[in-house]
């Protein structure tokens, strides 16, 4: 996978955990807060950690926001900061943006704003946003350890009417260097499948491997 650049604002436990997963899988990461000791707490975790406030469009530019690929908006408390970051963000056309909402009413401002994905922290967690943040097939993350983990992957059009023997699924040490654990077909979960077994277009997949194996996976 290409390295992207993405800006994380807010770093609390929620943001700083989005920020050094980026940062873990090779992603160019700017953290930023206005809390200095968190920014602090950062150094050495992420690419740029800064100080700076996010509702204030002359800081963005500065820094270069406006040429990143990315932007995760993971304020907690402060909603107004949160939804004036999310504005400028969509007015600097950043491709992606991915917002923290606090409760519900916040999450629909931002999807009225036009933020591509709202995130509620109690049902999705920083972690496993880093992790299919740039490749939509990989639909959940589990870590199983530091940096190993499952993923459930929906299976991308040019694996279909193939099999896993084809793809390159045969072993652990075969192409991808993953192993796959299952394949969920409609209500119907196949474990531990033939490397035979073709795959069909809506299947799922349960894979496990490392984290930058995974990372390879096509989106």
């Amino acid at each position: 996978m290409a390295k992207k650049q993405v800006v994380v604002i807010g770093l609390g436990r929620f943001g700083s955990g989005v920020a050094r997963s980026l940062y873990n899988l090779g992603h160019d990461v700017l953290a930023m807060d206005v809390n200095d000791d968190r920014v602090q707490s950062m150094m050495g975790q992420v690419t740029y950690p800064v100080s700076g406030n996010a509702t204030n469009e002359t800081v963005l530019k500065e820094l270069g926001v406006p040429d990143y690929d990315a932007a995760v908006v993971a304020v907690g408390s402060d909603i107004p900061g949160s939804v004036m970051a999310c504005v400028l963000l969509k007015t600097m056309e950043i491709p992606y943006i991915v917002a923290r909402a606090t409760n519900e009413l916040h999450g629909i401002t931002l999807e009225r704003i036009g933020v591509d994905k709202v995130i509620h922290p109690e049902s999705e967690m920083g972690a496993r946003l880093a992790h299919n943040l740039f490749n939509p097939n990989l639909q959940e993350y589990l870590e199983m350890a530091p940096n190993f983990g499952l993923s459930r992957m929906k299976v991308p059009s040019q694996f279909v009417d193939k099999s896993l023997k084809e793809l390159g699924f045969s072993s652990p040490r075969d192409k991808y260097g993953l192993a796959v654990l299952a394949i969920r077909r409609g209500k119907d979960v196949t474990l531990n499948p033939d490397i035979d077994d073709m795959l069909r277009s809506g299947d799922m997949l349960i894979l496990a491997g490392r984290d930058e194996l995974l990372e390879r996976l096509p989106s």
